[in-house]
């Protein structure tokens, strides 16, 4: 019943072309990934607790207030990363609108609610992480949920831009496709660890001095270590999966996506040897987290594209390009 509701409401807009879509579904892995970055933007100027209350900013106020305690800086930062869920969840929702007018798949569709649940989610998590005085854990969980999140986002934007009617072919064999599950499961190890180097790390997200938040008490270089050999071991497996592609005559948007990864992960070992050796500045931190949400959208787009709605090359259908996915021309 409500779900007729619905259908008759988001019936009132105009059904979205397949560019419109692909162009919210943009979008949405944008706010996506912009939110966790603007999160550690958050935690590197010590602005973790500039609205030390949830889900208002002060008892009695959402907004920001005068107060000696808390520095006005520290204020409009976090405020300001609050009012950006305003924009996350706007995306959420129109992308959920705009597939559900175009009676998009029950995939695309099911990709969609993620968005706006997650969101919510993350929402609920963020105010853990506040009311918990940013305990180290509870700070990690909410990067990795984002990570979840982008990942997400990512394969919504492949699926969304290929073509309903068109049947799913298997572009990538069954072999690659398991590493470039393998290469996904060094990625969570690489996020998850990166996660631990931070709470262990100087960026704990507030400096306040009647306050001390608790960190994880590891041996940071020993964090350090481990993270970097996940990081050698995921960008092994990527490696390896370029060379099968190459040896089966992939399809060429997938050898593209493969050396995209390839490209990022490649970046980010870059950003994190020049932090290691510079002591952790701010900037590369945040660059380094929006490194991060890249290569997970990157790597959830290789993973998508090894069951995509594909035409061949030997298929005569009007319009389509054999080294896209169909949707995409």
């Amino acid at each position: 019943m409500l779900y007729r509701v619905f259908l008759s409401l988001v019936d009132r807009f105009p059904n979205p072309s397949v560019r419109t879509q692909s162009l919210l579904a943009a979008l949405t892995l944008f706010t996506q990934a912009g939110i966790s970055v603007t999160g550690a933007t958050v935690r590197v100027t010590a602005s973790g607790l500039g609205c030390p209350t949830w889900p208002q900013c002060f008892p009695g106020s959402f907004t920001p207030i005068g107060v000696s305690e808390v520095p006005v800086l520290h204020q409009a930062v976090e405020f300001g990363n609050r009012l950006l869920t305003g924009v996350v969840v706007l995306a959420a929702a129109a992308i959920v609108i705009a597939v559900t007018r175009a009676r998009r798949r029950r995939e695309v569709r099911v990709y969609a609610w993620l968005m706006p649940a997650g969101t919510v989610l993350q929402a609920v998590l963020g105010g853990l992480t506040v009311l918990s005085g940013l305990l180290w854990w509870t700070v990690a969980v909410h990067l990795l949920v984002s990570m979840v999140m982008v990942w997400w986002a990512g394969v919504l934007y492949v699926k969304v831009r290929e073509d309903d009617d068109v049947p799913v072919t298997e572009t990538i064999p069954g072999p690659l496709r398991a590493l470039i599950v393998l290469s996904s499961l060094a990625l969570v190890g690489t996020l998850i660890v990166g996660t631990m180097v931070t709470g262990a790390g100087p960026h704990a997200g507030d400096k306040s001095a009647d306050r001390t938040v608790p960190r994880l008490e590891m041996e940071i270089v020993t964090l350090v270590h481990a993270h970097s050999q996940f990081m050698v071991a995921y960008l092994a497996l990527l490696v390896g999966v370029v060379c099968g592609l190459l040896a089966v005559r992939a399809p060429g948007f997938v050898l593209r996506r493969a050396w995209w990864v390839i490209g990022i992960v490649i970046a980010q070992g870059f950003v994190g040897i020049v932090q290691y050796f510079t002591d952790v500045p701010a900037a590369l931190v945040v660059l380094h987290v929006a490194g991060a949400a890249a290569a997970t959208a990157a790597t959830a787009m290789l993973w998508a594209a090894g069951r995509a709605r594909y035409i061949s090359p030997t298929d005569g259908t009007l319009g389509r390009r054999a080294s896209e996915p169909a949707g995409v021309a």
